[in-house]
Formats: C-alpha cells, sequence, structure tokens
C-alpha cells in the first residue's frame, strides 16, 4: 500500500520507504468529523485510502464547497500549510474515511533524511485542476466536461448540491447541464 502512494510521487529505494511508512500514521475519520476547521493551521498532509472529504467556507451557514476530495489523493489547505497561516476553509469527511498523516515537521525530518523526499514538492502543485477549472471561464457545460475527466468519482460520489457548489454554478443549471449528457 504504501509503495503505491510513494510510487506516484517519484522513486524511493526500500529503505526510504521503510522510513516513510514508519513515520507517517493511520487515522479512522466518522463522516462529518472535521480535519480542519476554519481559522486552524494546517499542519498536515493527508492521503485518503479510502472514502471522501470536502474543503469549505462558511458564510451565512450556507456552505461553499472550495474542493472535493476523493480516495487515492492528497488533500490538504495550501495556504494555511505552504504560509503557516490561519485556514480560510475547513475540511470534513463525507463518508467513514482512513487517512495516512504527513504531518509537516515529519515531512521535513524526511528530507533531512533524505532528498528523495523533496519529490513530495510535487503534491504541492495539485491546485493545477482548480486553475484549469475557474481560471479560463469555462461555461458550464465545460466545467462539468472537465471534472467528468479529470475526477469522474467526483459526480458518482457526492450529491448534486455540492458538485454544483465546487463548480460555482447553481443546482438548477448542473440539472440542465447533466441532461444533455
Amino acid at each position: 500500500m504504501i509503495e503505491n502512494i510513494l510510487l506516484h510521487i517519484g522513486k524511493f529505494s526500500d529503505k526510504e520507504i521503510a522510513l516513510f511508512e514508519k513515520m507517517v500514521t493511520h487515522h479512522s475519520v466518522n463522516k462529518n468529523e472535521y480535519l480542519l476547521r476554519e481559522g486552524e493551521i494546517c499542519k498536515s498532509v493527508y492521503y485518503i485510502k479510502h472514502g471522501a472529504f470536502f474543503q469549505f467556507k462558511e458564510n451565512n451557514a450556507t456552505q461553499h464547497i472550495i474542493d472535493l476530495h476523493l480516495q487515492k489523493e492528497w488533500m490538504f489547505n495550501n495556504r494555511s500549510l505552504t504560509q503557516q497561516s490561519p485556514s480560510q476553509t475547513s475540511i470534513k469527511a463525507f463518508t467513514n474515511s482512513e487517512v495516512i498523516v504527513l504531518d509537516l515537521s515529519t515531512l521535513h525530518y524526511l528530507i533531512s533524511q533524505s532528498q528523495s523526499f523533496l519529490q513530495f514538492g510535487r503534491i504541492f502543485n495539485q491546485s493545477d485542476n482548480r486553475v484549469q477549472l475557474f481560471d479560463n471561464s469555462l461555461n458550464p457545460q465545460q466545467k462539468y466536461d472537465y471534472i467528468k475527466t479529470v475526477k469522474p468519482a467526483i459526480t458518482l460520489t457526492f450529491p448534486l448540491k455540492m458538485v454544483a457548489s465546487y463548480l460555482k454554478i447553481t443546482p438548477e443549471t448542473l440539472s440542465r447541464v447533466r441532461a444533455n449528457y
């Protein structure tokens, strides 16, 4: 399992894989449990072994979905983690889930033990999908097509209202787009 996670990041020796496995922690997370609350500082990255999470900002008791996370991906609040500043979003479990936790101090320790762990820098560039989705002035159909291509399980895992919020369109618009599919 750990070898497969690291395989997507880069090349690691057996010794490095064993060290990584020794240093990370495994946590079960119940549905609706928070990994990060707005205002807290993000100090870890999480690999989702199984389950689903959503990252959101709450405004007047309305949740605005910032990101939807599925198994076999890394998850964190980029700005809070890299700047060590209070998070402007929360991360909450959508389903009962299991994660591997790699905290920042452990990552620094791993890098001090082997330069190979610098390859973890790749996980910090994941926001490219969000940039593609929101910085390219895509229409609702193009946004839906994009997530169906990049992360098709989103539409199967999360309810229409959450997917619409993530895409920054109304649920009615998303329903019309999906009807054309």
